[in-house]
């Protein structure tokens, strides 16, 4: 690739980015005063399609519900072997209420775009409309995913694929990217292989025989029961699972009983486990079930456990990674380029990388650490708006650049 053309074309796609920037803040606010819950993206949805149509885009025929697909046509000559790349956003909201103080929060009471989504949906937009400003450059096509439903298992990625989203476009790539407030507005972090976790949900429920709480020895205590298993599945991440190995089981929430003097007849509990290999994934789902029942076995008791499976690990390509990282280098600078390390949140991105080679990075919205409460799905996260200029440039270079 010829750096003079690649940083020509970088500089005027940071031009352009910066001039539209209000355009994108402007669209993100709008989108973060009316969130909508997963499955529920109607009023987004009808905003991706009035603002795709603005700009010269007509949306495909809808495959779900809500969300969009999109595909702009490239015009360029000398078109490479590569014909199709694939960028996605996902566009629901978090059942959060909301508690920041600036002027445009939520006017959906216990609704919040607490993760990023409204931003990412706004960096698409923008990129899209960058897109099609250069599109007589494209030597390829470009496929736009605004995605519903990622906060919410399964998730809108395997409903989408499902739905055919694969048998009507075949991209050669696909690439995403996720707010992140650890990492600093301007920079991006990227990961080789397994970089999000599995995820899967665990719901318990401890049954008893209640009774006088100052007669335990009458009583077949569920509360007493839930305590030990909670303690015994904490020991499976460290005695299962190899040392090297990552791995969670984390039990969040807890019910039972409801008066100080009364045992109640049943507990119950629910939880989450992460994992980044799918052996060791079944084999601390089966070691879970195992550990339930023994130990509510000897409690005098009895436990059920009911394991929904979520997500599965998200495995950045190797080869379309570094691509990406020299996209991102080309376009933000060197030392705007960091490598992340392997994170145990998850993400429903990780269907479309079972079906297509591609790659998700981190975008900074912060100032380099998350304090403060400026933390994904927290009631006060804040990404800085100045990433919505970034993300917007970055996601169309990198759609010109991987063509060339």
């Amino acid at each position: 690739m010829n750096t003079d053309i690649s940083a020509v074309l970088a500089k005027r796609i940071r031009k352009r980015a910066s001039e539209i920037f209000p355009e994108t803040v402007s669209l993100r606010r709008e989108i973060h005063l009316h969130p909508e819950l997963s499955y529920e993206e109607v009023r987004t949805t009808a905003l991706i399609i009035d603002y795709l149509r603005k700009i010269g885009i007509e949306p495909e025929s809808p495959f779900l519900e809500t969300g969009v697909v999109a595909l702009i046509r490239g015009e360029g000559s000398d078109c490479g072997k590569r014909s199709l790349i694939a960028l996605r956003a996902d566009i629901d909201a978090l059942p959060v209420t909301e508690e920041n103080s600036h002027g445009f929060c939520s006017a959906e009471p216990g609704k919040m775009h607490a993760c990023g989504h409204d931003m990412h949906t706004a960096m698409l937009l923008g990129a899209a409309k960058l897109i099609m400003e250069f599109r007589s450059e494209l030597r390829g096509d470009v496929l736009l995913i605004f995605q519903p439903a990622e906060e919410k298992a399964p998730g809108g990625a395997r409903p989408l694929i499902e739905a055919g989203l694969f048998w009507r476009f075949k991209p050669d790539a696909i690439l995403g990217q996720h707010c992140f407030p650890s990492v600093e507005t301007g920079k991006v972090a990227l990961s080789k292989g397994s970089f999000m976790a599995a995820t899967d949900e665990l719901y318990f429920t401890v049954h008893g025989q209640g009774g006088h709480a100052s007669a335990p020895h009458k009583a077949a205590d569920p509360v007493l029961g839930a305590a030990h298993i909670i303690t015994a599945v904490q020991h499976l991440v460290s005695r299962v699972a190899p040392p090297h190995e990552p791995a969670v089981v984390s039990i969040a929430s807890i019910h039972g009983g409801n008066a100080p003097n009364v045992i109640p007849s049943t507990v119950t509990m629910s939880g989450t486990m992460r994992t980044m290999n799918e052996s060791l994934r079944a084999k601390l789902k089966e070691r879970l079930r195992e550990t339930v029942t023994c130990t509510a076995r000897a409690l005098g008791v009895e436990a059920e456990l009911e394991i929904r499976t979520g997500y599965p690990v998200l495995v950045n390509d190797p080869e379309v990674t570094e691509e990406a990282e020299t996209f991102c280098r080309e376009f933000l600078g060197e030392r705007n380029v960091l490598q992340s390390e392997s994170l145990m949140t998850a993400e429903d991105f990780a269907y479309y990388l079972q079906e297509v080679p591609g790659t998700f990075w981190q975008i900074g919205t912060g100032t380099g650490s998350a304090e403060g409460g400026n933390t994904l799905h927290s009631a006060t996260f804040n990404p800085e708006e100045r990433a919505l200029e970034t993300g917007t440039g970055l996601l169309a270079y990198a759609a010109f650049r991987f063509f060339m």
